[in-house]
């Protein structure tokens, strides 16, 4: 569960974010919808724990991201393929975080079978086309089993094929019987998330109410 309580966010005299509150339950896939700028991304940063609120609350689970022990299984983001050297295999990255945060290697294998990258992992990762890296960042949110997914942009440089694996993906993730998922969609287009998405809609710009129903 995600829960913010008056978030707003200022750099200088620019307000990014104005008084947003919402809750996201387990079990259900929410957009956050708006313009370039609108503060979707600094909303997920500060859920992140990447940025400090200028006043206000957000927490994971009950508790702010950074006060988690084992963050990387409480909240899962995608890792940006652009930070891995293009050198480097797709199975490469995983298993580094995977060691690094004590998940079993196992685990690797397993979210590159879900992502459809068996018969790539073992390519290099500079020969990706955009839709395999949005794969492979999806791989990486998913490493930890986390409780909680914060996708920015996920359908972004995907054929439509891939765009309904995506949706069926979330969809699975938040109604699994056993382990329902809180599923954060961030995008600028609203039809990206417009498929899966089945709680509201939030906008956190400094000029636009904070709440914005679907």
């Amino acid at each position: 569960m995600i829960e913010a309580h008056e978030l707003t966010k200022r750099y200088g005299d620019t307000t990014a974010v104005h008084s947003l509150s919402f809750t996201i339950a387990p079990g259900t896939v929410t957009g956050f919808l708006g313009p370039n700028g609108a503060g979707k991304s600094t909303t997920m940063r500060m859920i992140m724990g990447l940025d400090r609120p200028t006043s206000g609350t957000v927490t994971v689970n009950g508790k702010p991201y950074r006060q988690h022990r084992a963050p990387l299984r409480e909240v899962g983001a995608p890792l940006e393929a652009s930070a891995v050297h293009p050198g480097r295999s797709a199975r490469s990255p995983l298993r580094s975080m995977a060691a690094t945060h004590n998940i079993k290697v196992s685990r690797v294998s397993e979210v590159i079978e879900m992502t459809g990258l068996a018969g790539v992992a073992t390519k290099r990762v500079g020969g990706f086309s955009l839709g395999m890296g949005q794969r492979l960042g999806i791989a990486a949110a998913l490493l930890g089993d986390p409780g909680t997914l914060i996708l920015d942009e996920p359908v972004n440089g995907l054929d439509p094929e891939g765009v309904q694996w995506v949706r069926q993906l979330v969809r699975a993730l938040a109604t699994s019987a056993d382990h329902q998922e809180t599923v954060g969609g961030l995008g600028h287009l609203a039809h990206q998330v417009r498929g899966e998405e089945d709680g509201s809609s939030f906008g956190g710009h400094a000029n636009a109410s904070p709440l914005v129903p679907d």
